[in-house]
């Protein structure tokens, strides 16, 4: 019997197995992606994915982590607009073009992944809601700094206006996710900056 594989050091690419299993965990949310489907998209059998990864639980951190350094970054990227409504208008365009952007399943991993989990799962739906109060966070210190520079009216709630921003975003990801185009999720940011922004 051969014992050549003992040892022998892995040979995929971390990243784009992370990729893989992110769009299998997008699709069918935490608990409905099962073991057989996440292995058969990353390529890897099972003792592989428990010894890199340790548990399917870790491996979703590590996927979500990967999708929120990818996906997540450009939106926040457009917070460095120098106005308070260009930046608002970038994030939220920037949302709409990753929630249909063709190389992924539509919509959001952070909304998809695991809104509804079961008690023993609670800790997925955490990690979810700790990405997005990440972002939901970035938008209300950009929204705060505009108001101290006199970006905003005197008086503007930084964080319900931010609050607001971040329910436009994720609602838009639940239309993607049910069959919304990009031209369609861009008519409705125009709809929306008349309302946040007057």
């Amino acid at each position: 019997m051969s014992t050549s594989n003992v040892g022998r050091p892995r040979t995929f690419d971390e990243e784009a197995v992370l990729d893989r299993a992110a769009s299998v965990f997008w699709r069918h949310g935490y608990e409905g992606a099962s073991l057989s489907a996440l292995t058969a998209a990353m390529g890897i059998n099972r003792p592989s994915l428990y010894a890199t990864f340790g548990s399917k639980e870790e491996l979703f951190q590590r996927a979500f982590a990967r999708y929120h350094e990818t996906q997540v970054t450009a939106a926040r990227a457009a917070l460095a607009q120098p106005t308070a409504y260009t930046a608002i208008e970038a994030f939220l365009r920037a949302s709409a073009d990753g929630l249909t952007t063709g190389d992924h399943p539509p919509g959001c991993l952070s909304i998809q992944g695991g809104l509804a989990c079961s008690p023993q799962n609670a800790r997925v739906s955490e990690i979810l809601a700790a990405g997005r109060a990440a972002t939901e966070a970035a938008i209300e210190e950009r929204l705060f700094r505009a108001a101290t520079e006199g970006d905003l009216p005197a008086g503007v709630d930084t964080r319900a206006l931010a609050r607001f921003v971040m329910a436009l975003s994720e609602g838009r990801a639940v239309h993607a996710a049910a069959g919304a185009n990009r031209e369609e999720l861009h008519a409705s940011v125009d709809v929306a900056m008349r309302a946040v922004m007057p």
